[in-house]
C-alpha cells in the first residue's frame, strides 16, 4: 500500500488490536485518538537532492509536506512536532548561515507553513553561535523546547520547557530536552551564558508539573537523544558524554511519561516499548516521518484514560511527490546553493576517494595539508565525515570539497606532548575490536565507533598494530625520522570538535591553545585549493595497519 494512504486504514487496523475486546462492555464511555507526526535531525534537507552529489534523494522537508498533508486530511488536529538538529547540515544551510543570513531562515520558513507545534533544540543549532540561533529561534512561528537547557548559574529555562496542546478536549504535555553534550563539542562562545543540566533529572522535575500542575492527559517527551543501549545485548555505545543519550533511562527511571519521540542518534526506530513507554524515532534528513496514536477513553465528566497507543516510522519513498509549495519558497535559497557549489576552484590530475580505514588517503592527506599550512603546525589530527566524498579528475567545484567536509568545525592549534599525541593515536586505534587470528582488519572494526572518530595524523609516521591490546597499538611512532619523545612540544593542529573532548578525545584538555580561526575548515580547504589549484593524488602514506 502507498505510504500516502496508509494512515487511516493503519489507525483503524489498531483501534480494532487495541480495543476490540472492549467492545462487548455496556459502558457507555467517550473515546478520543490524537495523532503526533514527528520528524528529526532533518539538518537543513528541504529539496530532495543529495548536495554533494547533485543526485536526487528520496528525503526532505518538501517530501514531508506531502505526507503530513495527506494525514492531515485524515486527523485535521494531529500534532506537528520535531526534535531536532534542524538549521545546520546541508549546503543550503550552510551557505544561508555563513554567506547570506539576512532573508528569513530557510528551514523556519517551510516548518512555518507546515505549521510545526514544536521543535526540541538540538546540539548542532549552536554551530553557527548564538547570533544565527536566535534570528532563526525568532523567526520560527513555533516555540523551540529544552527544559534542561538554563541560563548560567539560575533557575531560569533559556526555552519553554514545555508545551501543552488540547485535541478533541484530551490535554497532552509536550516536553522538550536536548543532549546534554554541546559543551564537549561546541566552542564557549557559541553556548555562552547556558548550561545543559542532567536530562533524567529535569524529566523527574517536569512530569510532575505537567501532570499535576497542568493536569496534562498524556505527556509525551520530544527529546534530542537517543537509545543508549542494544536491548538484546544491554551493550552499546553509551555516548561521548554522560547521557548524552538517555532515551532508555528516562524511560525506565521516570514514571509518568505516555510517549518519547527519540533524536540524535539518526537512527530510524519504528516502535519500541519499555517500561510501558512508547519510543520511536524518525530516522535523518528527512528520510522517515514518525506517526504515533494514543488512543483515550473515560467515563461521563472523568479523567482520560490511555487506552493503546502505537507508533510507525514511515519511509520517504519515490513515488511520494514533492509539494510544490515548499519546493517554491525554498528556491531562492536553493538557486543560490548550487550556484555556489558549482563554482571551479582547482584541478585534479586523478580521481581521489576517501578509501577505506585501513590505508592512508589523499583525500584525508588534503585535509591534513590545509590545517597544517593554515595553523603553522608540526602535527595534524584529521579524519574522515564522509566515506562517500569524492574529487574527480579534472576540474574540482566547490561541491566537491563541500562533500569531503560536511561539519561547520574551525581550526586550532594548540601545544601539547609527544606523550598526548600518542594517547590520541592510541583512542583513535580504539576503532579496531580485540584481534582475532583469521579475521581481517576489515572485520575487526568496532561498530560502536563511528568512522568520525578514527583520526590519523600527519606529520609524524607510525603504524597501528591491531593484534596488540587496546591502548599498546601505536608502534614506531616517529617525528622528523626520530621516535617521537614523550616530553616533546608539538604544536597540533585540529577540529574545535575535537580540542573540546568530542569522540572521548579527552586528553587534549587544558591544552594550551596557540590560535584558533573563526573560519571554518571547509573554507579553509575550498581557498587551498584556489590557491594551490592543483590537488595531489598519492597520500603520503606516513601510517599503516600492520596483524
Amino acid at each position: 500500500m502507498n505510504k500516502l494512504s496508509c494512515f487511516a486504514s493503519r489507525a483503524a487496523l489498531v483501534i480494532a488490536v487495541l480495543i476490540g475486546p472492549m467492545g462487548g462492555s455496556a459502558r457507555a464511555d467517550e473515546r478520543a485518538h490524537v495523532t503526533l507526526l514527528c520528524t528529526t535531525d532533518l539538518h537543513g534537507h528541504i529539496y530532495p537532492i543529495d548536495y554533494y552529489t547533485g543526485k536526487t534523494a528520496e528525503l526532505g522537508v518538501a517530501k514531508i509536506a506531502t505526507m503530513v498533508a495527506r494525514a492531515r486530511s485524515e486527523f485535521p488536529h494531529l500534532l506537528l512536532l520535531d526534535c531536532g538538529d534542524t538549521i545546520q547540515g546541508t549546503p543550503l544551510v550552510y551557505y544561508h548561515n555563513r554567506k547570506d543570513n539576512s532573508p528569513i531562515d530557510p528551514m523556519m520558513l517551510v516548518m512555518n507553513e507546515l505549521r510545526y507545534d514544536s521543535m526540541t533544540v538540538g546540539n548542532h543549532e549552536y554551530n553557527f553561535g548564538l547570533a544565527v540561533l536566535a534570528k532563526a529561534r525568532g523567526e520560527a512561528k513555533f516555540p523551540w523546547l529544552s527544559a534542561n537547557t538554563y541560563r548560567a548559574g539560575t533557575g531560569d529555562t533559556a526555552y519553554k520547557p514545555y508545551i501543552v496542546k488540547e485535541v478533541e478536549g484530551v490535554r497532552i504535555g509536550i516536553l522538550g530536552l536536548t543532549t546534554p553534550g554541546i559543551p564537549a563539542w561546541e566552542n564557549p562562545e557559541n553556548y555562552a551564558g547556558l548550561e545543559f543540566r542532567d536530562p533524567i533529572e529535569e524529566a523527574a522535575k517536569w512530569v510532575p508539573i505537567l501532570r499535576g500542575r497542568e493536569h496534562v492527559d498524556a505527556v509525551v517527551v520530544a527529546m534530542h537523544m537517543g537509545l543508549e543501549e542494544d536491548l538484546g545485548t544491554g551493550k552499546g555505545k553509551i555516548g561521548d558524554v554522560p547521557h548524552e543519550n538517555a532515551g532508555l533511562a528516562i524511560a525506565r527511571q521516570v514514571p509518568g511519561i505516555d510517549l518519547i519521540l527519540l533524536g540524535h542518534t539518526h537512527r530510524d526506530v519504528a516502535s519500541l516499548v519499555v517500561s510501558g513507554v512508547l519510543l520511536t524515532q524518525a530516522g535523518r534528513w528527512g528520510d522517515h516521518l514518525v506517526e504515533a496514536d494514543l488512543y483515550f477513553s473515560r467515563e461521563g465528566s472523568g479523567s482520560w484514560t490511555i487506552i493503546g497507543k502505537a507508533a510507525q516510522s514511515l519511509p520517504v519513498e519515490a513515488d511520494i511527490p514533492a509539494d510544490p509549495k515548499i519546493l517554491a519558497l525554498a528556491e531562492p535559497y536553493h538557486a543560490e546553493t548550487l550556484a555556489w557549489l558549482n563554482k571551479p576552484i582547482g584541478t585534479s590530475d586523478r580521481a581521489i576517494e576517501t578509501g577505506d580505514s585501513l590505508h592512508d588517503s589523499a583525500m584525508i592527506d588534503l585535509i591534513q595539508r590545509v590545517q597544517l599550512e593554515a595553523g603553522h603546525a608540526d602535527v595534524s589530527l584529521a579524519s574522515s565525515f564522509n566515506p562517500n566524498a569524492r574529487i574527480p579528475a579534472g576540474p574540482v567545484t566547490v561541491r566537491d570539497i563541500a562533500g569531503l567536509y560536511v561539519y561547520e568545525n574551525t581550526l586550532f592549534v594548540v601545544e601539547v606532548t609527544g606523550a598526548q599525541l600518542r594517547a590520541a593515536l592510541e583512542h583513535s586505534a580504539r576503532y579496531f575490536l580485540p584481534y582475532q587470528a583469521g579475521k581481517s582488519p576489515a572485520e575487526l572494526i568496532d561498530p560502536n565507533v563511528m568512522s568520525y572518530n578514527y583520526d590519523a595524523a600527519e606529520g609524524v609516521t607510525y603504524e597501528i598494530d591491531i593484534t596488540r591490546p587496546v591502548g599498546e597499538r601505536i608502534r614506531n611512532l616517529s617525528f622528523k625520522g626520530a621516535p617521537l619523545d614523550p616530553t616533546a612540544r608539538l604544536k597540533l593542529a585540529l577540529n574545535n570538535y575535537r580540542f573540546n573532548g568530542g569522540g572521548g578525545y579527552t586528553m587534549f584538555k587544558n591544552a594550551p591553545v596557540l590560535s584558533h580561526t573563526s573560519e571554518e575548515i571547509r573554507d579553509l580547504i575550498i581557498d587551498w585549493v584556489e590557491r594551490h589549484h592543483t590537488i595531489p593524488g598519492e597520500p603520503t602514506g606516513n601510517w599503516r595497519v600492520i596483524y
